[in-house]
């Protein structure tokens, strides 16, 4: 585990103070451990640099308010929450005074928040961890859905491997801005902001019914917005226990009862949060061993419950309740809170308690519903794709896939598998069905067992294509028209006027080894309506390895052709799919200007792991945008 950095470093650029007009420095940067320690560290960093500026005497610290040390902590700690969670790297951490936004010369002065990570993609686990993970609790930031509500504009850069996720949050010069206490602040309501910042205790009293008659539609509207956009069960547990806690409760609880039926159904303690956060473990602890217990009667208002044996003297005793989590008539768990001080919950509190759990359960059934369909998905996708790939003597061969996103099953396909015969004859394709979901899987699904029977009964490259293509267009077609009509019924819409084409772009081809002791293959391959493939010879030349023709399931009376050239060593065969060549930044596309031999022209003497390797990470670098389409490419290279 790394250490935690106890000093700031703070760096150019400068502004000058209006004190004593000399230059003072407007940026703080700090790189913290890729562990479960650096979102606290993050946290104190930022409000340590905010103090610091004010006491250097920044005409921007002038407009510096609590409310603004409360919103930058927060994203702060959302964003390295994320970066240690999803990367598990070191995290760089820059906090930055803009004196005028970049993009916007007139506008008001703002604090800009940078958290980079090298984006490895991996979970990362410590001992802090092992207790919650054996009881499979993982731990969750809340997303920057959270912070898209609280900063002005956000947004995400890819750099070479870096990503670097930032956030402006403006900085007012005028007065400051009003606590969520003042009468005025409550008249206008309560934005995400406020109601996640810390709030003062609420005794139970007349602040209370204050609080509830002029906040409560706009604390529901947003907990609602922000339940919603999730789509994990644990970290709708984990945003709700943040949304109750201070403001309503000094502790929440959430058990989620489990999916599957049977008479064993024990639920599951999925989240606590306590207003200190050094005592949660102490109230799961206390939890855990008295879960509460609600009468099958109870359909949604709170049941008093006994206050669990935690806390000090002085909050020993409490008044606790709990509501049960239910949507569409199913039991989904229980939710539970305290408030310490009382000893009894003012029925103001209770009713938007209520209220609230209500929009709880509808977010967990979403987000298991959502769960539900992703999980028939990959099992669809794994259906569709083989289970492995033949290995073909003397070629070196790598392979990338990855989907656009999770849960959407059709899109991108790839196969290598052994001809028919004994003469050592290899079989090798890439497809890209148009369109995504059921309707492309069902034309995936058809197209492959398809490609793989033709191939084994002995038909030559392009006599494949050409029967491949017969099928398509009297078969295929019809059945993903009738997949179409079946998703848009279950979904209340109209299907489009006129057939439902999925054509097919495939690439496919046949390896043979050569005879003679130079080694190397007979290469032989067909493009249908598919981005060409690329071959790069030692010398560092690139040139296309096929000739363009008609995408499969478009004509049916046409005859395809097929090229037959020697891959000898040394020489790599690249064939990529759409989701390489119209990769975008802006209105170019990564193969514009021959974009992608470029790139392949630079890889002589690397692998074929390392080849793909290099062309995956271009793709990803051309653009600062998430990948809009499936991302597939196949690399063979004679050895």
């Amino acid at each position: 585990m790394g250490s935690i950095p106890t000093q700031r470093d703070i760096t150019i650029p400068s502004t000058r103070s209006s004190g004593t007009g000399v230059d003072v420095p407007s940026v703080a940067r700090t790189s913290l451990p890729g562990n479960p320690m650096a979102p606290s560290a993050a946290r104190r960093f930022v409000r340590a640099a905010l103090a610091d500026w004010t006491a250097l005497g920044l005409p921007t610290a002038t407009g510096f308010t609590d409310r603004l040390a409360d919103d930058a902590a927060l994203v702060v700690s959302e964003l390295v929450t994320n970066a240690v969670v999803h990367a598990g790297t070191t995290v760089e951490l820059i906090c930055r005074l803009e004196e005028e936004p970049p993009d916007e010369p007139t506008g008001p002065p703002s604090l800009v928040l940078e958290v980079s990570d090298h984006h490895p993609s991996r979970a990362v686990r410590n001992e802090s961890q092992g207790a919650q993970a054996e009881r499979g609790i993982p731990e969750y930031g809340r997303g920057l859905r959270l912070v898209g509500t609280l900063a002005e504009c956000w947004g995400i850069t890819y750099r070479t491997g870096l990503k670097t996720v930032w956030a402006r949050l403006a900085v007012d010069a005028g007065e400051p801005h009003p606590r969520p206490g003042d009468d005025q602040m409550l008249q206008r309501g309560l934005r995400a902001a406020e109601i996640l910042a810390p709030a003062t205790r609420r005794g139970g009293g007349r602040d209370d019914r204050d609080w509830i008659n002029r906040g409560a539609l706009t604390f529901l509207a947003e907990a609602s917005d922000l339940l919603a956009g999730q789509f994990d069960e644990d970290m709708i547990a984990a945003l709700a226990g943040q949304l109750l806690v201070p403001r309503l409760a000094d502790w929440c609880a959430v058990w989620l009862e489990p999916e599957a039926g049977g008479a064993l159904r024990v639920p599951r303690l999925s989240r606590v949060w306590h207003a200190r956060e050094g005592r949660n473990e102490e109230l799961r602890t206390a939890l855990e061993k008295e879960p509460p217990r609600l009468p099958e009667s109870a359909r949604g208002g709170g049941v008093a419950v006994p206050w669990p044996p935690i806390g000090t003297l002085t909050e020993t005793d409490g008044s606790a309740l709990a509501y049960r989590l239910i949507a569409g008539g199913r039991p989904l768990g229980t939710l539970m809170l305290g408030r310490a001080g009382i000893q009894r919950t003012p029925d103001e509190v209770s009713g938007l308690v209520e209220d609230f759990a209500r929009r709880v359960a509808l977010a967990i059934a979403s987000a298991r519903q959502y769960t539900r369909q992703a999980t028939i998905s990959r099992v669809l996708q794994r259906g569709l794709l083989p289970s492995s790939v033949a290995e073909i003597p003397g070629v070196d061969s790598a392979l990338v896939y990855e989907p656009r996103g999770e849960g959407v099953a059709g899109g991108d396909f790839y196969d290598v598998f052994p001809g028919s015969g004994s003469g050592g004859r290899w079989c090798f394709a890439l497809g890209d069905v148009q369109g995504s979901g059921p309707e492309a899987a069902v034309v995936t699904g058809l197209a492959r067992p398809w490609l793989r029977l033709l191939a084994r009964e002995g038909y030559a490259v392009a006599e494949v294509l050409d029967r491949l293509n017969k099928l398509l267009v009297d078969e295929a077609m019809e059945t993903a028209e009738a997949a179409a009509r079946m998703v848009a019924a279950a979904g209340g819409q109209e299907l489009p006027e006129g057939p439902q084409s999925r054509f097919l772009s495939m690439l496919y081809g046949e390896l043979v080894p050569l005879d003679g002791p130079g080694g190397g293959v007979r290469c032989t391959l067909s493009s249908a309506g598919h981005p060409l493939p690329l071959l790069l010879h030692p010398d560092g030349s690139v040139q296309p390895a096929a000739a363009p023709q008609v995408l499969l399931g478009v004509v049916e009376d046409v005859a395809y052709e097929s090229e037959s050239f020697d891959l000898m060593p040394g020489d790599t065969l690249l064939c990529v799919t759409d989701g390489v060549t119209e990769r975008r930044a802006g209105a170019r596309m990564f193969d514009d200007a021959d974009g992608l031999a470029t790139v392949l022209a630079g890889c002589v003497g690397l692998t074929a792991q390392g080849v793909a390797e290099r062309i995956r990470r271009a793709v990803y670098e051309f653009g600062d945008k998430p990948l809009d389409d499936d991302l597939a490419l196949l690399v063979l290279r004679a050895e």
